[in-house]
């Protein structure tokens, strides 16, 4: 079993239709037909939305994916419009809220990685390859990659499970072309964010990203990809404190670590491979977990966080 533990009703609001409510966004249209995007506080993990917040963290997520979308805006154009509070809008949508174009969005998580680990190091330990690329012998939990490869996945719906794909059964389901220009734009990002990211003493290990195109750019030989959703955020890439770094083990990281080492922990009582959601976090899971989130962010914008 998976999915929600206690799934939310949508807030209303006066003049937005809800379309969705994912495993932290909730998405709205307007009257216009633009998208409304809200970042929750809610945390997954293991396929189930917790029913315990993190304070914060969807403003946390929101910023900081308003400030790596300013850095990449010379290599890729994005979908946020603005980040003015709706109309009737909660309070507490300030700062987690975004505008954006409504996209054709492309049914695949484009996933880069420079190291290797999580499912990228399940697959090498039975084939050395990850996605049908071949990579050397010897590598180990955290091994930096010979050069940064894109390594696309299937999108789930909550409490599935993404499915790791070769690049050729992209190419089939979306098009040659298109294929092409999303790898193309997945690695040039990820370069780039890369970079930034080492001189601040972060190791990117890997990363996803959402792409879709405007309507009115269907058919179009010139269309090209929008990016959407979060980016670089601790939810959708693994950080890694560049003087920690050690292959041959688990790194410690910028994210959720501290909810999944408790959800496995004796303390929780939970079990994973059973019927039963995962129970409510404790008190300094969710006040390391979210300075976790906020040192992520500081670290990487040179800001703090309050």
């Amino acid at each position: 079993m998976s999915g929600f533990v206690e799934k939310p009703e949508p807030v209303e609001v006066p003049g937005l239709q809800h379309l969705h409510t994912g495993k932290v966004r909730d998405l709205y249209r307007n009257e216009r037909g633009e998208l409304v995007m809200v970042a929750s506080d809610r945390i997954s993990a293991y396929d189930w939305v917790l029913p315990t917040e993190i304070p914060e963290k969807g403003k946390i997520l929101t910023q900081l994916s308003l400030w790596w979308f300013d850095l990449l805006a010379d290599l890729v154009p994005n979908h946020v419009l603005s980040t003015e509070l709706p109309a009737g809008a909660p309070a507490d949508w300030e700062g987690r809220t975004l505008v954006c174009r409504s996209l054709r969005m492309v049914p695949v998580e484009c996933v880069a990685r420079g190291y290797l680990t999580g499912s990228g190091l399940a697959e090498y330990r039975d084939t050395r390859t990850v996605c049908g690329i071949a990579l050397p012998e010897g590598l180990t939990d955290g091994s930096e990659l010979p050069s940064p490869i894109f390594t696309p996945a299937t999108k789930a719906e909550v409490g599935e499970h993404d499915e790791n794909v070769a690049y050729e059964e992209v190419a089939h389901r979306i098009g040659a072309e298109p294929a092409a220009q999303l790898r193309q734009a997945t690695l040039a990002i990820y370069n780039r964010a890369r970079e930034i990211s080492r001189a601040r003493g972060i190791i990117l290990a890997d990363t996803k990203f959402e792409f879709g195109y405007a309507e009115a750019t269907l058919g179009a030989e010139s269309a090209e990809p929008v990016l959407a959703d979060e980016v670089l955020t601790p939810d959708s890439s693994r950080f890694w404190p560049a003087d920690q770094w050690e292959p041959g083990h688990a790194q410690p990281s910028f994210d959720k670590q501290y909810v999944r080492d408790w959800l496995t922990s004796p303390a929780s009582g939970w079990d994973r491979a059973g019927e039963q959601p995962p129970p409510p976090l404790p008190a300094e899971v969710v006040e390391r977990t979210h300075a976790k989130y906020a040192e992520a962010y500081e670290l990487l914008t040179g800001t703090s966080w309050k």
